[in-house]
């Protein structure tokens, strides 16, 4: 079953993903040389509870912290922890949620250590991210699933990778609705399969999370001992980027992003629905 929001649970949303929005700033903060992927925990955890909001990470399916920190060949599901410390020319990609008042927010972002990055590494983190931002701009009320997917699959496939080859995009994980849970129907692939049908129709109070995950060689993966951390098989570095979306009669408003992804959806051609919080 496909959760349809209505405009005031959407608006739960909306504080829930302030709340993220909030996490995302001080972690971008808190990433610099010489930290640790704890101490990027701690920040997030300080402002969860400053906002009187929950975690909806810590505990779910047993995972122990408040954010998943993923360091260059991890993908997702990276466990922060007191001996992984960051250094200059690291790529590391942050997620997190937060619960208020019963509803949820989830939303990730790569970002850059310090210095030493390379272009190919530069150019990595903005395809995955422009690619999350097609796929926002197609939801529109009236369309289908798969419109998001092909979206997000067509930009990658589009841009050339310096030095050559293609960008993997990961098979095993993808978007999904969100709402009342993290996580729920539908599922949202970063790719078109064309056994899955065109999917359901895309209307107003539909949120969905929309999230490419791109590595720079195979879109193969594996998981670690943890039984969490989820590593491209061929060692690769990759980026993950993701926001929660309400779809509207008025088309989508960004619920994690502080200004509801007015700019960047204006970079599209596509007005940004109003602000569920007037």
């Amino acid at each position: 079953m496909v959760e349809i929001k209505t405009p005031e649970q959407i608006a739960k949303m909306r504080e829930a993903g302030l709340v993220v929005a909030a996490i995302h700033e001080a972690t971008r903060k808190a990433a610099v040389p010489g930290a640790t992927t704890r101490d990027l925990d701690e920040a997030a955890r300080k402002v969860i509870a400053e906002h009187g909001a929950t975690s909806n990470f810590l505990g779910y399916g047993g995972f122990p912290a408040t954010i998943c920190t993923s360091v260059n060949e991890v993908v997702v599901h990276g466990i922060p922890d007191e001996k992984t410390v960051l250094k200059d020319g690291d790529l590391i990609s942050i997620d997190c949620g937060a619960i208020v008042d019963g509803w949820h927010g989830d939303a990730a972002y790569t970002a850059f250590v310090g210095e030493g990055h390379s272009p190919e590494l530069i150019e990595l983190s903005r395809v995955t991210e422009e690619s999350m931002w097609a796929g926002i701009a197609a939801m529109k009320p009236g369309g289908r699933l798969v419109d998001v997917s092909r979206a997000i699959e067509a930009y990658i496939r589009r841009q050339p990778r310096p030095g050559g080859g293609k960008y993997g995009i990961v098979q095993d994980y993808g978007g999904h609705g969100i709402g009342s849970a993290m996580h729920m129907e539908p599922h949202v692939l970063n790719y078109v399969e064309r056994r899955r049908g065109r999917g359901p129709k895309l209307v107003p109070g539909l949120c969905l999370a929309i999230e490419p995950m791109v590595s720079l060689g195979t879109p193969r993966t594996r998981v670690l001992e943890d039984e969490w951390t989820v590593v491209t098989t061929d060692g690769t570095w990759s980026s993950h980027w993701e926001h929660s979306i309400a779809l509207t009669e008025s088309g989508p408003f960004v619920l994690t992003s502080p200004d509801g992804g007015a700019a960047k959806l204006a970079e599209l051609g596509v007005a940004v629905a109003p602000d569920p919080l007037g």
